[in-house]
């Protein structure tokens, strides 16, 4: 993989200043327009290593790369400029407009006495995205499913050249899953997003990284990662993997203890 998007290279991190690492020895690659899937236990440093990645969590060793530049050495709004994020929790409504909501993506690019100069912008990716008819609507009056393509617009007109994801499909119905995850995939973006469901991450991922009490156990394609042994020694549970009869990626149905 030549000059990937995003480079993580030994990370160690630790919420406290010389306390045991929560994440240990990390290694991940993201090449460009890549679907990058982060798969592991309740607990195990999906979401820590996230934040690494975005340029929260300062590792305490090892390097997070974008683009072959090492994002602690620039500023925020470099890295805002260049890096999305869409997290579980939706943003705090304070009234505002879909159109508000999606036109804050731009706040990275703007300098202090710039003016709405991206409203076509804004207009193209609500129209993109379906959204243009509820361009005045109340954020807050949006289902889980709208409010997440909400978001997705609003990391688009970012315009960056990586999208994180923390559990995008978390709380939605199977309809708006497949939709976003869909719509996800043909942004060409690079996209790094954790997972609960197997089987979503095996759908439209093209690699996954297996993260186990804070480090990666395995990585490759879903075939390569989603085998009955890995997921028994990762989860603790018992599964039968075969392949989806309609397409080739695997398919986990999971199997009740006796």
């Amino acid at each position: 993989m030549s000059c990937p998007t995003l480079h993580i290279q030994g990370l160690h991190w630790s919420p406290h200043s010389g306390g045991q690492p929560l994440l240990e020895g990390i290694d991940l690659q993201i090449g460009a327009g890549e679907f990058v899937g982060l798969i592991g236990p309740n607990g195990s440093g999906k979401t820590s290593l996230l934040r690494c990645a975005y340029r929260f969590n300062r590792p305490c060793a090892g390097q997070v790369h974008l683009d072959g530049e090492d994002i602690w050495q620039r500023n925020p709004r470099w890295v805002a400029q260049r890096i999305a994020v869409m997290l579980q929790e939706f943003p705090e409504d304070f009234g505002l407009s879909v159109r508000d909501v999606v036109a804050m993506g731009r706040t990275p690019h703007l300098g202090w006495f710039d003016g709405d100069g991206d409203a076509s912008l804004i207009d193209d990716t609500l129209a993109r995205l379906d959204l243009l008819p509820r361009a005045l609507d109340a954020f807050i009056c949006l289902s889980g499913g709208e409010k997440q393509r909400v978001l997705l617009a609003r990391a688009l007109v970012q315009q960056p050249r990586l999208l994180i994801l923390d559990e995008p499909t978390n709380h939605l119905d199977p309809r708006f899953q497949l939709a976003l995850l869909q719509q996800l995939r043909n942004t060409g973006l690079s996209l790094l997003a954790s997972f609960h469901d197997l089987n979503l991450a095996a759908a439209f991922c093209d690699r996954l990284y297996v993260i186990d009490a804070g480090r990666i156990v395995a990585h490759g394609t879903p075939g390569q990662v989603l085998t009955e042994q890995c997921l028994a020694e990762v989860f603790g549970v018992q599964a039968l993997v075969d392949r989806h009869p309609l397409a080739s990626h695997p398919r986990i149905t999971w199997i009740s203890p006796a």
